[in-house]
């Protein structure tokens, strides 16, 4: 008896080695189990895509990240393949097609009338190709930043119907920060009113955690501002993850579940002195050995 409980208590410390773990601190030894949900924005690794598709995809997979979000769509295609190539290039490499960042901007006569058919019907064959690929996931990147609080709202508005023709489609709709949504348009923050003008079951939001940084903003004070808004996140930092020491990636981790946060997403703009292939896989290693970090927060139903 007396053995099984020293056996007991030992495969308990064990298991809890990466939940007991002070805050901030990766684990001593790496975390056991199964490798974590982790997906990489290939915009990381546009550099060795635009040479060596097949081979910087194989590299990829083989590194332990499970999914991907696309950054290349054009007319139709995903890096110059169909949609099925490229979802099938992806899962040959065991990982999975997650999302997509791609946008079509409103023209000038479409905020002055307010009709938005023109930009609408191109949203048709983009989700229509996006559905094909098997995106769970289309976020647009960026926007001008609008010049009043009227053609601000006329994007809102945009936004919702973008969000229900995807939803329709069985697509979730977002959009992703960089660090001039954190300015003001006449007297509102323009990230602020996005969020508090779109519905929330037509447009989620992924944030980039880095450039809410740069814009001098706590990510944490968002998700409890606007709690259950983020589904997804760009995991970033100055260069590669964890590198910089600015952004605090355990408090954000923390408040996962405030955020309404589904899946997690790889972005290392540039690196140190490494390629972007090495820093996107040192991106990863920071993560899959940080306590903080959980093995998926998709929901139980949801697909990984």
């Amino acid at each position: 008896m007396k053995k099984y409980i020293i056996y007991a208590f030992m495969a308990f410390m064990a298991a809890s080695c990466c939940t007991n773990a002070e805050p901030g601190k990766q684990c001593d030894t790496k975390c056991e189990g199964k490798k974590k949900d982790i997906a990489l924005q290939l915009y990381s690794v546009r550099d060795d895509i635009s040479k060596d598709y097949e081979g910087t995809i194989k590299k990829v997979g083989e590194m332990g990240f499970t999914a991907v979000e696309a950054a290349n769509y054009d007319n139709g295609k995903f890096y110059g393949k169909t949609p099925e190539e490229f979802k099938a290039d992806i899962e040959k490499n065991g990982m999975k097609v997650l999302s997509s960042h791609t946008a079509k901007q409103l023209s000038e006569a479409e905020l002055k009338s307010k009709d938005l058919s023109e930009s609408l019907k191109w949203w048709d064959e983009c989700i229509a190709a996006h559905k094909a690929a098997g995106m769970k996931y289309i976020v647009t990147p960026s926007m001008p930043v609008p010049a009043t609080l009227k053609d601000l709202q006329t994007y809102c508005e945009y936004y919702n119907e973008i969000g229900k023709k995807c939803n329709e489609n069985g697509i979730k709709y977002g959009y992703h920060n960089h660090d001039f949504e954190f300015q003001k348009i006449e007297d509102k923050m323009m990230l602020d009113y996005m969020i508090e003008n779109t519905d929330a079951d037509k447009v989620f939001f992924e944030m980039d955690v880095y450039w809410a940084v740069i814009g001098k903003q706590s990510p944490v004070d968002y998700f409890n501002k606007y709690q259950g808004r983020f589904a997804l996140l760009h995991i970033k930092d100055n260069k590669e993850v964890g590198q910089s020491g600015m952004v605090g990636f355990d408090a954000i981790f923390k408040n996962a579940d405030t955020a309404g946060l589904k899946h997690i997403v790889v972005e290392v703009e540039n690196c140190s002195d490494f390629t972007p292939l090495e820093g996107v896989k040192r991106s990863l290693e920071y993560l899959q050995n940080s306590c903080f970090v959980k093995e998926s927060y998709a929901a139980c139903c949801e697909a990984k």
